[in-house]
């Protein structure tokens, strides 16, 4: 089953329900999201990104994953 931006907006949020973000990628195979949360102040953008993957773990598990790949910037607002 593929994967859409909407399905992935939606397992951020659940993760991030203040966040403000911005998914792209209609091709189904390639993906990019923007997340602004205010609980990534304070941390590197290392565990920000392990954050959000956390969130999206279930659809990136193993070779049947639906979301191969998702190029991922994450930061506190301004």
């Amino acid at each position: 089953m593929a994967i859409n931006t909407t399905d992935i907006e939606a397992l951020i949020r659940a993760a991030f329900p203040e966040a403000v973000i911005n998914v792209q990628g209609e091709d189904g195979t390639h993906f990019a999201a923007e997340v602004i949360d205010e609980s990534f102040r304070g941390k590197n953008r290392v565990q920000q990104q392990r954050a959000v993957y956390a969130a999206l773990k279930s659809k990136m598990e193993g070779s049947a994953g639906e979301l191969h790949a998702l190029a991922l910037t994450t930061k506190a607002p301004e």
